[in-house]
């Protein structure tokens, strides 16, 4: 589960990609998880700007691709996340990475 570093201040939405890649493409089994405050019941999603009814859950695997955020009474509306389902995609490793590192690319078809 998500636990706040803090209780002080407010808490922001966000949605979780788990994917080892970004972009984050459909064919990789991408799960979604939606974290903020409040309950997980009380989670919606929007996927491409329309609320996605079929999803109320707090996480799930993708099946389709598109333009996702999460939204949490107590916490607000997250940012965007984009899953794509390309045909060619150039994907780095979903880790921190600073200037100088050395990264391997990956090209996927």
């Amino acid at each position: 589960g998500w636990c706040p570093l803090s209780s002080t201040g407010p808490q922001t939405t966000q949605p979780l990609v788990e994917s080892p890649w970004r972009p984050a493409v459909l064919w990789d089994r991408v799960t979604l998880t939606c974290q903020g405050s409040g309950t997980t019941s009380a989670t919606t999603w929007h996927k491409d700007g329309q609320r996605w009814g079929q999803e109320i859950q707090d996480k799930f695997i993708l099946s389709k691709n598109g333009t996702y955020k999460c939204d949490r009474p107590s916490s607000g509306l997250s940012p965007l996340v984009t899953i794509l389902n390309d045909q060619l995609v150039l994907q780095v490793p979903a880790l921190v990475l600073l200037d100088g590192d050395t990264v391997t690319l990956r090209c996927r078809a």
